[in-house]
């Protein structure tokens, strides 16, 4: 199904994210919030790669219920206030590409997991 975005013009644009998305009415997918982990459970050592695996596991978890990344209405990435907004979505730009979706990137001061530095959640459309 096909992801409306909204980006009124009295507003400023950016290629990387809309400013709301409309998701058509059906079958919605709820994608908790992945970590920077590995097929073993394991935290990523290295910050950037880590918020990157997090990533990679969004889109896991996308295919893995037959979506792509432009199926995703919502994505809500939670950096760890070590991290700057830039050094998160930096390291999730060259994997997420410019799939403007609605984003939300929030800092917080902690993770329940120690070690872990991001999480990402999504809300995606199903055909």
């Amino acid at each position: 199904m096909t992801i409306e975005h909204i980006n009124p013009e009295s507003m400023t644009s950016n290629p990387a994210f809309s400013q709301g998305t409309i998701a058509p009415a059906g079958r919605t997918l709820y994608i908790g919030g992945q970590n920077g982990i590995d097929a073993n459970g394991d935290v990523i050592a290295d910050k950037a790669e880590q918020v990157a695996q997090a990533m990679r596991n969004v889109l896991t978890v996308l295919e893995a219920a037959g979506a792509e990344k432009t199926d995703v209405a919502k994505l809500t990435i939670y950096l760890h206030a070590d991290l700057t907004a830039d050094e998160g979505y930096g390291a999730v730009l060259p994997i997420w590409g410019r799939t403007p979706t609605a984003v939300t990137v929030v800092q917080v001061a902690a993770f329940a997991r120690p070690g872990v530095v991001c999480e990402i959640d999504a809300i995606a459309t199903l055909a």
